[in-house]
């Protein structure tokens, strides 16, 4: 993006804090502010917004339509269960088990040699202003070969709502994510190993795990997969912004977050107005590559659409203190898997290095074309190395086999 376009951006974002400040002006601001916030540096996708707001406005709205109605992505289940975090909040997730020998699909149980898999539950902890259904392609690969655990982090999917943060104005923090991970692991994996699978804060919610439970770290966990995440410093992070557009960014967004926060019903009402300048904001923070399923990038707009403004401005302050590098150090025993997108924009592919050199044994991708949602964007990708490294710590057998790994190129099936 141009300089000229990052002044444009800072000036808007300026504005927007300025008119939210104003009493009685939030009818006026709404719809800009609205379509800004949900994703750290909105005005990044500026010049591709105005594209959007003028161009087949009609035409992207009925495709919407459409993608909405026959698009697969996000449809799988599993059995349900409930957890209870600390403070009481309601924590959703489901379970996919491993499908008995003779099953419907015994070709993923095929086995070389005498070798068992060890009874090892795999637990997937998504991102922020996602759900688990991010982790549609995994899933789906995965399905009947391994014991997976998928749940929604407080606040998002049909998790319920923070209750210390609704009731109490306690402040979230990701050693609280850290705290609802265990109590979901104990509902849904009160015993035998167990592989943590995080991308984005779901990874910083397992270093808040480890920080606070190292001994579950020790006697349990025999695998972690950290996924486009960060163990700090994340205030460092330019969101691809010039150095005007960053401080300007960084300046005023907290503030402008917080007030928005307090005013949710007429800032959802115009998230809703402008959602095709929403759209191409997502699109540029989520994925790199061109050629990405249509429908794969409105099933990531309908995760991040989904979640509330109030939500948004709860969590983001959290990721400012968020420090956990003391902790990778309890993860150095074990098989680690560290991947990231390298066009990555929202947690940069050196936080991802950073953590690998911290834990020299771990096994480091970097996807060259890839943004944030890696593991939509380049499922083959991560279903491959998530699956090596299961192999590799004895969650499935070397000759067993995974479902296929789906793409999400705009000529392929979904997987």
């Amino acid at each position: 993006m141009s300089e000229s376009s990052a002044e444009a951006v800072a000036s808007a974002t300026a504005a927007v804090a300025s008119a939210a400040a104003a009493s009685g002006g939030w009818r006026r601001t709404t719809g800009l502010a609205g379509a800004a916030i949900g994703v750290l540096a909105a005005g990044a996708a500026a010049g591709v917004a105005i594209e959007r707001m003028t161009v087949g406005r009609g035409m992207r709205r009925r495709a919407r339509l459409a993608l909405d109605s026959t698009g697969p992505y996000g449809a799988l289940r599993g059995t349900p269960g409930k957890a209870y975090a600390d403070d009481g909040t309601e924590l959703y997730y489901e379970v996919d088990d491993v499908e008995p020998e003779g099953g419907p699909a015994p070709r993923r149980r095929r086995l070389f040699g005498r070798k068992a898999p060890l009874p090892v539950t795999v637990v997937f902890s998504h991102g922020y202003c996602l759900n688990q259904d991010s982790w549609h392609f995994q899933r789906a690969a995965l399905r009947g070969v391994v014991r997976t655990v998928h749940w929604d982090q407080r606040s998002h999917g049909r998790s319920g709502r923070g209750a210390a943060q609704v009731d109490g104005g306690v402040p979230l923090t990701i050693d609280q994510l850290g705290r609802d991970l265990k109590a979901v692991v104990d509902a849904a994996a009160p015993d035998g190993p167990i592989v943590l699978v995080g991308h984005s804060m779901g990874g910083m919610t397992v270093m808040a795990l480890a920080a606070q439970y190292p001994e579950l770290i020790r006697d349990r966990v025999v695998a972690t997969a950290l996924v486009g995440t960060s163990s700090g410093r994340l205030g460092e992070i330019n969101f691809g912004l010039p150095v005007a557009g960053v401080n300007a960014v960084r300046r005023v967004l907290p503030g402008v977050l917080k007030a928005l926060g307090q005013q949710a019903e007429l800032v959802e009402k115009g998230r809703r107005a402008t959602a095709e300048l929403f759209a191409g904001i997502i699109k540029r923070y989520s994925f790199a590559s061109r050629d990405v399923d249509p429908a794969v990038e409105r099933f990531a707009e309908r995760m991040i659409e989904s979640t509330p403004i109030d939500v948004v401005a709860e969590f983001y302050p959290a990721f400012t203190d968020h420090d956990k590098t003391e902790a990778l150090g309890l993860l150095k025993d074990m098989p680690v898997l560290v991947l990231a997108g390298v066009r990555d924009l929202v947690t940069p592919s050196e936080h991802s290095e950073a953590i690998a050199g911290l834990l020299p044994d771990a096994e480091l991708v970097l996807v060259p074309d890839a943004g944030h949602l890696v593991m939509l964007e380049h499922p083959e990708v991560v279903t491959d190395r998530l699956a090596d490294l299961l192999t590799r710590a004895g969650a499935v057998p070397a000759g067993a086999t995974v479902g296929g790994y789906g793409s999400t190129s705009s000529t392929a099936q979904p997987g």
